[in-house]
């Protein structure tokens, strides 16, 4: 099926069920209207040209203009290939290349000025001209890829995982087979994750549609009004990053909101702290269910809802569907309890990354897609994560590779040397922290270096600590040991 089937189905179930409701204000959006909307951008499309496997990029936040275009996009035929708003320019421009994309939906200065693709104004209610005469029929689906998900490689270049209708639709399936844990049609969800993030985009706004839920959606988080709105609301499903959930936590009278309607919180996209879990439970007398995926996997693979009440340090148990192993350096398995690399197949994972077969064939062994996550799985199936493979760092859910850092800090000409790690921070999960070798005597403007990385990275790869040092570890090939600077 094509994935823009789903705001059809749910619109055939009930067309005047609220389906979005602006968090900011507005009228709510029902599921005759959604399909509507999402009608007229991919007849709009279609009439543009738009032609079947053509990328068209989403720079926007959450708003029901976003689910708009996204749905549309699919509906077209075309490839959606969701971004952040807020990267930097160059970051963008790297994207926008390695994609080509036909088109573009962006608000108002999201893309940098010279994009090389047509930009539809996705601000404006009118860009899209009138309601088509009829339904329009999708185009496409299955097999077919459907979303360019991007992510970080080894490089830090961008490189894009490869989402079929069929991975992201099997992914849904997956999880609404978690008995107690499935999303409703009666349940309202708040929205929060970005949806330009696959666990936003698949889990949050994808189960949601699929079920014929209400979605709250909102679009600049603030812990305080967060709360508000979920008793205002009667809010019954919340998904989120352990940031969120730490957040809401921490908001003075926290505890005074009324919670009541909440019957299902689940976190994804980053590792939940223990102590995250036990305030949130203290406070809200709420249990907070933990997930582990990747966006290559479209994202979930394993769940703590699967079986009983959540285990503390534990991902969870692989979802129906997913096949997951530890393995050892030669792709053996490992006995139960032992430490090795998590790899997984099912219907849910990408066919491998947009252009880059090089890649592929590091990313698959024997038809199992290496996660690059080291792990064990106890004698009851639960997972646990102990370590990456790689240097990635993890701050509220986004993947941070240090080179990517690291380049941005060595074309500041006040930095002779320059390399990147990651240390654990109680409400984004991990920091970014810097450590500089000064290029000149008198040292480095450290302000000024702050403000060079605001002005090319994404605000959450910007250093939160910035440390000057005289010299950096290396390992006898000459490469800096990250390792070794931390502590």
């Amino acid at each position: 099926m094509n994935l823009s089937e789903l705001v059809r189905a749910a619109r055939a179930a009930d067309g005047r069920k609220p389906a979005l409701i602006p968090a900011a204000g507005g009228d709510p959006v029902d599921y005759a209207r959604f399909d509507a909307e999402v009608d007229r951008v991919a007849g709009h499309l279609r009439g543009r040209g738009l032609a079947p496997g053509d990328r068209v990029v989403v720079a926007m936040p959450n708003s029901p203009a976003f689910c708009f275009a996204y749905f549309g996009i699919l509906r077209a035929g075309g490839i959606a290939v969701p971004v952040d708003p807020e990267l930097s320019g160059r970051e963008l421009r790297r994207i926008l290349e390695d994609c080509e994309p036909a088109l573009a939906v962006a608000a108002g200065g999201a893309l940098p000025d010279g994009a090389p693709c047509e930009v539809i104004d996705g601000d404006d209610p009118g860009s899209f001209g009138p309601l088509p005469d009829g339904p329009v029929e999708p185009v496409g689906g299955g097999d077919d890829l459907a979303v360019l998900a991007y992510t970080s490689g080894t490089t830090g270049e961008p490189r894009a995982a490869m989402l079929t209708h069929a991975n992201l639709v099997s992914s849904l399936h997956q999880q609404q087979q978690i008995l107690g844990g499935k999303v409703a049609r009666d349940d309202v969800v708040l929205m929060v994750p970005p949806f330009f993030h696959i666990f936003g985009l698949n889990v949050v706004l994808g189960l949601t549609v699929q079920a014929g839920a209400t979605g709250v959606v909102v679009a600049s988080f603030e812990p305080a009004e967060a709360l508000e709105l979920i008793a205002r609301h009667r809010v019954t499903v919340l998904i989120g990053a352990p940031t969120m959930y730490a957040a809401l936590a921490a908001v003075p009278g926290a505890g005074d909101h009324d919670l009541s309607g909440v019957r299902l919180a689940v976190s994804g996209a980053a590792p939940l702290a223990p102590g995250v879990l036990d305030a949130f439970r203290k406070t809200f007398g709420i249990d907070i269910y933990e997930g582990y995926g990747l966006t290559e996997t479209s994202p979930s693979l394993t769940s703590n809802r699967l079986d009983g009440a959540p285990r503390p340090g534990s991902v969870g148990k692989p979802l129906p569907g997913v096949q997951l192993r530890i393995v050892d350096e030669r792709g053996a398995d490992v006995d139960v309890g032992d430490v090795g690399e998590v790899v997984v197949r099912g219907p849910n994972v990408t066919r491998g990354y947009w252009r880059r077969p090089a890649d592929d064939e590091d990313a698959f062994i024997d038809g199992w897609f290496r996660t690059g996550d080291i792990g064990l799985v106890d004698e009851d199936g639960y997972l646990y994560l102990v370590d990456r493979k790689r240097d990635l760092i993890i701050v509220s859910g986004f993947n941070v590779f240090p080179s990517e850092v690291e380049e941005v800090l060595l074309q500041h000409p006040g930095v002779a040397q320059a390399a990147v790690t990651g240390e654990p921070h109680a409400v984004t999960g991990e920091a970014v922290v810097a450590y500089v070798v000064p290029a000149h005597p008198d040292g480095i403007d450290v302000a000024d270096l702050r403000r060079h990385c605001a002005a090319n990275l994404a605000r959450y790869k910007v250093p939160a600590d910035i440390r000057v040092v005289d010299d950096l570890p290396h390992l006898p090939g000459g490469k800096v040991f990250r390792r070794g600077l931390r502590t």
